[in-house]
């Protein structure tokens, strides 16, 4: 079945749907000795924790994958599984090396977690994964007619005649493992509904991946006059056009670790 541009939220809205079932189930399919002459060992020290709370929770996500929503269930005591899904989106303009370009910034992510909580109260280890990565910034390329502007170091202008034009995307692997450390727990065990988490750590999303391609005239300069050749069709300029997306991504490289911070008001139910 092809979703085509409503997959991500196809995408978002099963991955909160998964987890909010997977927590219902945790949460009713908790094997409990009916009476205290069943257990076989004495109950571990709960001190402070409501055994008749709810077992799952859900909360509103802003962090640097942008805003979306999480849902987290009880595992045991000490543990949670959470996941979540974030939106955002963005336009800008920049210059690089004589060329502008207008972006787009489209993020959408679906991440899972499994929060473990040491001392049982609200620090917490999270290991997890990025498990669908749709982000991506889609830009066009343009240089004024009469412009100049560097390919990998070489210098052109830019054809009056024939404008150099393109475009060029960025994007990164479709999946990231993720580490996380935080306060705050979606299921409080203490009885409370209402909850705050703080959360940072860092994604391993790979180095990012740019596809730039030019078109339009491209001029050098010789003691004849300008020297004018199609962008899209010169090998030598082809070839610069290449060195100068490795040199964006040799630039943009720091990104393959993307720093995660992210609050979350959380309710349990």
């Amino acid at each position: 079945m092809n979703l085509g541009k409503r997959g991500p939220l196809f995408v978002g809205i099963a991955t909160l749907v998964f987890f909010y079932s997977a927590g219902r189930i945790v949460a009713q399919t908790r094997i409990k000795p009916p009476n205290a002459s069943d257990a076989v060992a004495p109950p571990a020290d709960r001190s402070g924790y409501d055994q008749g709370s709810g077992k799952v929770g859900a909360g509103f996500r802003m962090s640097s994958l942008g805003f979306g929503g999480e849902v987290a269930a009880e595992v045991t005591h000490s543990t949670n599984i959470r996941g979540g899904i974030n939106f955002f989106s963005s336009s800008r303009g920049y210059n690089n090396d004589g060329i502008h370009y207008a972006g787009d910034l489209r993020w959408f992510s679906a991440e899972a977690h499994y929060d473990w909580f040491p001392f049982a109260h609200a620090l917490h280890l999270s290991p997890g994964v990025i498990a669908y990565n749709d982000n991506h910034v889609n830009a066009s390329a343009s240089v004024p007619g009469g412009n100049s502007f560097t390919l990998n170091g070489v210098e052109y202008e830019s054809e009056p005649a024939n404008p150099v034009s393109g475009s060029a995307k960025l994007s990164f692997n479709k999946i990231a493992p993720t580490v996380m450390i935080g306060l705050g727990n979606l299921v409080p065990r203490n009885g409370k509904h209402f909850s705050v988490n703080i959360e940072g750590g860092v994604a391993f999303q790979g180095s990012p991946k740019i596809a730039l391609h030019l078109a339009g005239g491209a001029c050098t300069f010789t003691p004849l006059g300008p020297n004018c050749q199609n962008v899209a069709t010169n090998s030598a300029i082809q070839s610069n056009v290449q060195g100068e997306q490795s040199k964006i991504s040799d630039d943009l490289s720091p990104f393959k670790y993307y720093p995660l911070i992210s609050l979350t008001i959380g309710y349990r139910f």
